[in-house]
């Protein structure tokens, strides 16, 4: 279903080009918005504002392994693989919450130079965007479902910067190829 709301929010974003340029665009416009709210109704659960998040059927380390060399393959340095289950089991455990969060729970942090200092050069208090993390993590109650999300930005912030606009593309690119490995 996230794979549904994110069509639809493209076609949302390629349709509000079109009303800048034709006379039923407006139509176009209306039917994109029905499509993503229907959609968004249904998927509520697992998408918010501020995260994507993509579904695979695929085992965890394997989802793990072809985000690694999403990354990799764009020239990209992995920075350092956060084992977030592992964290949260001992943290836990020291408060009292033995309560389990995930099956599997990593998180990758990455950087692109290039990226990173064009959306800083444009407003430096993007620096907090830096580096970027993709997650991997798997649910106790959905058992042979893996799942990948990252940040996700206003379409405001991505109509206002192209650069932002570059990093979430490259974001969703790896997401898609990680969970399709």
């Amino acid at each position: 279903m996230t794979d549904i709301i994110i069509m639809a929010e493209r076609a949302l974003s390629h349709s509000r080009a079109r009303v800048r340029c034709s006379r039923c665009g407006a139509g176009i416009l209306l039917l994109a918005l029905s499509i993503m709210l229907a959609t968004a109704a249904l998927a509520a659960d697992r998408t918010t504002a501020s995260s994507a998040v993509y579904v695979s059927d695929s085992a965890f380390g394997d989802v793990m392994d072809g985000l690694r060399l999403a990354i990799e393959e764009r020239g990209l340095v992995i920075n350092n693989i956060m084992h977030m289950n592992e964290m949260l089991e001992r943290t836990g455990a020291d408060l009292g919450m033995d309560q389990p969060l995930f099956g599997d729970a990593e998180s990758v942090e990455f950087c692109s130079a290039v990226l990173s200092r064009r959306m800083m050069a444009e407003d430096p208090t993007r620096i907090v965007n830096c580096p970027f993390i993709i997650a991997v993590y798997t649910l106790l109650d959905q058992p042979g479902k893996t799942f990948v999300t990252h940040r996700r930005w206003s379409a405001e912030a991505l109509a206002s910067s192209q650069a932002m606009t570059e990093v979430a593309t490259m974001l969703e690119q790896i997401a898609e190829q990680a969970v399709t490995w």
